[in-house]
């Protein structure tokens, strides 16, 4: 395989279409498994040592706080080998105008040089952000590829904009030995 895919993703309280709901999969779970179900590739969540607060104004108060403080984000480590891939799919929540502090720990860990990252992020209205430049800053010597954002209220019908994002990427990238999953 020459891809994997990498996300970040929080369940409990999130900010939904104006509105505080409970969620049982975070939105960037929900995104990374459609990407999943289409691609067939393999799959690490990065879940961090101590979880995030349920209550949505407690995590976004604890998120903002790491990034204020530009904080390292331990995560529980996966079996994920990056040696074994080129490039990664890599997932996380739009927070505080960019991604989480964990998946800049994580990337600050990783040896990405020459290796393409196709970012996929879920947001209520911001898109990415700042993080595509910073992704590009944490990774200079990977490839930032194109990106696909979904509003959360929005992650449960992304279907058809998942499977056209993968046949479009596709399109540069051979990602997987196995495609019979589409």
């Amino acid at each position: 395989m020459r891809a994997c895919i990498v996300y970040f993703s929080r369940a409990g309280e999130n900010y939904l279409d104006g509105e505080v709901k409970s969620l049982e999969s975070g939105n960037t779970k929900v995104l990374a498994e459609m990407i999943r179900k289409f691609s067939g590739l393999p799959t690490f969540e990065l879940e961090p040592l101590e979880s995030y607060p349920v209550d949505y104004e407690e995590a976004t108060q604890k998120a903002q706080r790491e990034r204020m403080r530009d904080q390292s984000v331990p995560y529980k480590k996966t079996a994920i080998c990056l040696r074994d891939f080129e490039g990664i799919i890599l997932g996380y929540p739009n927070w505080w105008g960019s991604f989480p502090q964990i998946i800049k720990t994580f990337l600050l860990e990783a040896d990405m040089a020459g290796k393409w990252i196709y970012p996929f992020c879920t947001h209520e209205g911001s898109g990415f952000g700042s993080s595509l430049s910073e992704l590009q800053q944490l990774c200079p010597t990977a490839t930032i590829k194109d990106g696909f954002t979904v509003r959360g209220f929005r992650v449960c019908k992304a279907e058809p904009a998942v499977k056209n994002w993968l046949t479009a990427i596709e399109q540069w990238e051979d990602l997987s030995e196995n495609t019979s999953n589409r």
